[in-house]
């Protein structure tokens, strides 16, 4: 299927969901796309990566069928505040990447009600392995790697990709090398928990997820994608909306000033007023076109 940028990719996705034209070709057009994609694909689902807390994490890999060219790969990490949502409430994130025949993993994780803090940062942690172990299995290409999410999935892609094994959240996981991804799309996530515990912008999730146990403050800056800004991250991609009002936008603004003191490539998005997500069609075409030039630039990663 021949390829075309994310923005259009999102643009035909949004057209295809959106209301029946009578033009007999548009229709022909949008089935034949499903179909194309239908054709391309296999789909490999509730795959158990990790169990803990007497559950499995599991994730679904959508892997094109041809693996005798390694395709980059993206990590998509689903949002709820770490105490809700499901993999399987946002697919149609995937599908602009899904149109360019990248390979798409998308992993579920540990809920506050199963396993509070840090459970949600080591298992994405541990997803994040394990793919990467089977990346022959999959066709999938170990140096074009991007972890991605939306809102606390934001902050878990940052996480994943950002943090060292000093962290001492790996222990979970098999293996115990450095894990290096080639950038991290980061939609409006979490990047200072500990803002979010108490104070103006304390948050009910973040509350949730942490609990009442004496030390999480320090916890809380433990799992801080701020307190891991250091020379060599991965390039770094964030779009938010400057109206957000779970996630307050001055996260994505510390984020983006660390990480240009640290010399990390790093791009901002800003979406004028906009809210938790959402955006109008027209704006998350732009935040897509921005992450196909980023990725190019920075990563190496082409539509074409």
């Amino acid at each position: 299927m021949p390829r075309v940028s994310l923005g259009r990719a999102l643009a035909v996705v949004l057209c295809t969901l959106g209301p029946l034209t009578s033009a007999a070709r548009a229709q022909s057009e949008r089935t034949r796309t499903a179909l194309d994609l239908g054709a391309q694909y296999r789909v490999i689902p509730n795959q158990t990566y990790l169990t803990a807390s007497n559950w499995e994490a599991k994730l679904d890999i959508y892997a094109p069928r041809d693996t005798s060219v390694r395709a980059p790969t993206l990590v998509y990490i689903h949002g709820g505040g770490w105490v809700g949502g499901a993999k399987e409430q946002n697919l149609m994130a995937l599908m602009p990447y899904l149109m360019n025949g990248w390979t798409v993993v998308n992993v579920e994780y540990r809920l506050g009600r199963i396993a509070q803090a840090p459970a949600a940062v080591e298992d994405c942690r541990c997803a994040l392995r394990w793919i990467l172990e089977r990346a022959d299995q999959y066709g999938i290409d170990r140096d074009r790697v991007v972890v991605t999410g939306h809102s606390a999935g934001g902050h878990l892609s940052l996480t994943t990709g950002m943090l060292p094994v000093s962290a001492g959240l790996d222990r979970e996981c098999a293996g115990t090398g450095e894990i290096t991804v080639a950038a991290i799309v980061n939609w409006y996530g979490i990047t200072d928990v500990v803002d979010l515990l108490d104070g103006p912008n304390t948050k009910s999730y973040a509350v949730a997820w942490l609990g009442s146990r004496p030390d999480r403050n320090a916890i809380a800056e433990w799992l801080s994608p701020l307190t891991y800004v250091r020379p060599g991250l991965p390039p770094i991609i964030t779009i938010h909306g400057d109206a957000d009002g779970v996630v307050p936008y001055a996260h994505a603004t510390r984020l983006h000033a660390a990480l240009d003191a640290a010399g990390v490539p790093n791009e901002l998005v800003t979406i004028p007023g906009g809210g938790h997500g959402g955006f109008p069609a027209a704006q998350n075409a732009q935040a897509y076109a921005a992450i196909e030039g980023f990725l190019a630039k920075h990563a190496g990663i082409t539509q074409h």
